[in-house]
């Protein structure tokens, strides 16, 4: 399938174009502002569907919110027209398009005209009356709102909000492609009108603050909860802003006798994650616990995990390897340590499941 993607080197044609390209099945023609319209009639004789995202919004002349959004879209639908193709036509709207203003109007003349092509000629036609998109690549301090904090914030630099009630719609640049490449793959005759999902609300200082939690997580080592909805595509947005210099950070680290403890992560609700190494002959631990429990991963080394049931005195031994992945789990009401028994440093990953607390550490020191 050829396909032909106007705005190409925008923000949500370089998503686009990029997730195509990973299809073998799709041929993308591209034409981008550096392009003549006179191009066009050959160009739509190749392709099977026309993705229609070039726009203008912060022109020098508001004249040319009509000669882009609804002049290039008038030019595209009659060129299809004239085809005799049924060609598939995805237009990129916005919800501004409702609005009495220059460039909400250009919006509708072209929602209007690719109506009147699905009329004439029954092509498939989809229009998407977007909100704010976000994600990587889109340009900050320019019209998304969602780029430029995540830019400003990543990069230690300030951000405005004049009202942090002001409350905003956002779908994210995946799910805009997705939808896209859904429709691509099964058009229907005339012209419908579709809706990203999810489309996520969020006022500008709730999205601010999101934001900053995501810069501080770097030295508080708490993360987000980033593992789905709008927290999960806001991380990935905010950490594709990330200068290279910043791709890395240190970990406070703790050394003695015994060798060295690293907290790498902490969650708001499922506990954190640490790492320490083992000096041979050294033991760890030496403590119960009344509810806090541990999965510990030994990645390099040989160690023995030493119980004892602080009420019964049964007692169990458990020896593991690094190269046999194992978990050894602590139980409350157990003290336990682990010893290295190997010739070599060892190294053990270690889970929690809850933060440590220092003011209320359940971890009671009693050897085994």
């Amino acid at each position: 399938m050829r396909v032909l993607v106007t705005g190409a080197q925008g923000f949500i044609g370089k998503n686009l174009i990029t997730h195509l390209n990973e299809n073998n099945d799709f041929t993308i023609v591209p034409f981008t502002r550096n392009d003549s319209t006179d191009s066009l009639p050959n160009l739509i004789e190749q392709v099977d569907t026309v993705i229609h995202l070039a726009g203008e919004n912060r022109p020098n002349d508001i004249a040319e919110f009509d000669i882009v959004n609804s002049g290039l879209t008038k030019i595209l639908c009659e060129e299809i027209r004239k085809s005799g193709k049924k060609i598939t036509l995805i237009l990129a709207s916005s919800i501004q398009s409702n609005l009495e203003n220059p460039y909400g109007q250009s919006k509708r003349k072209a929602e209007l005209a690719a109506e009147q092509l699905a009329a004439d000629t029954n092509c498939p036609v989809y229009i998407y009356r977007l909100p704010g998109v976000f994600g990587k690549w889109c340009k900050p301090n320019y019209n998304s709102v969602v780029a430029t904090f995540c830019h400003n914030i990543a990069n230690d630099l300030p951000i405005q909000i004049n009202d942090e009630s002001t409350n905003i719609s956002l779908v994210y640049i995946d799910d805009v492609v997705a939808d896209f490449i859904e429709v691509i793959n099964k058009p229907e005759k005339g012209s419908l009108w579709r809706n990203i999902e999810p489309e996520y609300s969020i006022t500008l200082g709730q999205l601010a603050e999101q934001i900053k939690a995501f810069r501080n997580s770097r030295t508080n080592l708490v993360i987000e909860h980033v593992g789905t909805g709008l927290v999960r595509a806001l991380y990935s947005t905010y950490v594709s802003y990330l200068d290279t210099n910043k791709f890395s950070y240190e970990l406070p680290r703790h050394s003695d006798e015994r060798g060295q403890f690293v907290e790498m992560l902490k969650t708001k609700d499922s506990g954190q994650f640490s790492y320490f190494t083992v000096n041979p002959g050294a033991t760890r631990g030496g403590h119960y616990h009344h509810s806090k429990t541990e999965k510990f991963l030994v990645m390099k080394g040989s160690a023995r995990f030493s119980f004892r049931n602080i009420v019964t005195q049964e007692t169990y031994e458990e020896f593991t390897e690094g190269d046999k992945p194992q978990v050894v789990e602590t139980v409350p009401g157990w003290t336990h340590d682990i010893t290295n028994v190997g010739e070599g440093e060892m190294f053990v990953m270690i889970w929690a499941n809850e933060i440590y607390n220092p003011e209320s550490p359940d971890t009671i020191f009693c050897r085994v």
